[in-house]
């Protein structure tokens, strides 16, 4: 069984038990760009429920749309936003016409599902029209840029929880590492001790600034330009139609969003994906710094710095028998790399916009979602696959701390700065201990002196001031 539609450029037969209709199948056939449907974004598919029910509601209460319409539409949409209709979105993540097709494909599924709940056929768009009723009032241009926030702000929130167990999971090991020295170093050089507990802490410490940075930048994805229609004059809209809608769409989804004070501007702008896309790479070059120390810190396990061991979880190599490589590290950093990359599409495709409007918002749309998605999984590999995992070489960390000749500098206190460069520098030519040269051969400190400097608590908080 199928059904003829026809738009303006002519006639197309459609499979009856498809829901979308002409112009989905002309924006599916012309971009066969990534091979991935609006539909793996569910949260996308979902918002654009959202977005066409408050359009709806708006209408209905405005007079500009029959009640029995209306609620037919809205019926639609409640599928849509419960996720029945997720394989009917089927237009490319990327393409030309600033998102046209995949707004078309939506108004051509809730109209064909308002149809079938009044009990007629699919097409039947005299008296469900995608263009004239489930689009009412609407464009392009205000829908999918209020669709993308939408969906944006319910993808973050799962992102944010992923963060935040990272977060945790570092202070789980910085509480559990507490006791264990270890050298802590600059430019690759011995420096002074800490605790391997301290250096988890920080880790989870900058993933919480990245937490509070999403928030801040989420707060901008409030503000919205629903109903601005074409350009930002708000033409065919029913007047007081945007603030209406902004409302619906607020009670809907429980998200306080904002009616841009100037829809004019608003169309065009990007400056909230922009921001986004920044704090996400922000992020993506602090879980590279992160996975590069924790690499260093495993590396050997017999000829490196060994100082933690990391879950093993497949062989290392096709040639050499027993290695084990730190691979969820790596792929994190690989992840970070993406995200990186793709900023610089956000940012060349904003910088693009032209005039009234920027008809590059569809790669950014791609570029932001596959970000969030793919480091939303990454975090979630480095925290179950690798953080847990983890313990470390206790012994072997303080036995590098107590032969380093970094350990000099707490002793600054006591012989200054001069007396303790040369003891250094007669380490580093001679090879022999601090304490060989200190307490044994210049009997600079009694033993019970040592041990009181070089105790744990002292190297990990060193007085200011000694004795």
């Amino acid at each position: 069984m199928s059904r003829t539609e026809q738009d303006f450029l002519g006639q197309r037969e459609i499979a009856d038990d498809i829901y979308y209709g002409v112009q989905t199948i002309r924006g599916k056939e012309n971009f066969h760009i990534t091979g991935i449907p609006m539909s793996q974004e569910p949260y996308f598919v979902k918002a654009l429920g959202y977005v066409k029910k408050a359009a709806a509601m708006a209408n209905r209460d405005l007079g500009v749309l029959r009640a029995d319409i209306a609620d037919a539409i809205i019926k639609g949409c409640d599928r849509v936003i419960a996720g029945d209709m997720m394989d009917q979105f089927v237009t490319d993540f990327i393409q030309g016409g600033a998102g046209t097709s995949t707004n078309m494909n939506a108004n051509e599924v809730i109209a064909n599902l308002a149809l079938e709940s009044l009990g007629l056929a699919k097409g039947d768009y005299q008296q469900v029209s995608p263009n004239d009723h489930v689009n009412y009032g609407q464009s392009t241009n205000d829908v999918y840029p209020t669709a993308f926030r939408l969906a944006l702000i319910l993808r973050l929130d799962s992102y944010i929880t992923a963060l935040r167990q990272l977060q945790d999971a570092f202070f789980a090991k910085g509480r559990e590492f507490d006791h264990v020295l270890k050298m802590g170093r600059t430019h690759l050089q011995d420096a002074v001790p800490m605790s391997l507990g301290a250096e988890f802490r920080g880790w989870g410490t900058t993933i919480g600034e990245e937490v509070d940075r999403i928030y801040e930048t989420r707060n901008l994805l409030r503000e919205i330009n629903l109903g601005a229609t074409a350009i930002g004059t708000s033409v065919t809209a029913a007047p007081g139609y945007p603030k209406v809608a902004v409302r619906h769409l607020t009670t809907l989804t429980h998200v306080e969003f904002i009616l841009a004070s100037d829809l004019v501007e608003a169309t065009s702008d990007t400056g909230a994906y922009v921001q986004l896309s920044g704090v996400l790479k922000r992020t993506a070059v602090k879980l590279t710094k992160i996975c590069n120390d924790i690499r260093l810190l495993a590396s050997g396990p017999r000829t490196g710095l060994n100082e933690i061991n990391l879950p093993q979880l497949q062989p290392g190599s096709s040639i050499m028998p027993g290695k084990v490589n730190p691979v969820i590290p790596e792929v994190v950093n690989q992840t970070s790399f993406l995200v990186i990359g793709l900023d610089t599409t956000v940012t060349l495709a904003a910088s693009a916009g032209q005039l009234q409007l920027n008809v590059m918002e569809p790669v950014i749309s791609f570029a932001l979602f596959f970000s969030i998605q793919t480091m939303e999984r990454a975090v979630n590999s480095l925290r179950e696959n690798c953080i847990l995992g983890i313990t470390a070489n206790e012994e072997h960390t303080r036995n590098m701390v107590l032969n380093s000749l970094g350990i000099v500098t707490v002793l600054k206190p006591l012989l200054g700065y001069k007396q303790c460069a040369e003891i250094a520098r007669e380490g580093y030519r001679s090879g022999k201990s601090l304490h060989q040269i200190i307490v044994v051969e210049r009997k600079l400190l009694t033993q019970e002196k040592w041990d009181e400097m070089f105790s744990f608590e002292r190297l990990i908080n060193p007085d200011l001031v000694a004795e």
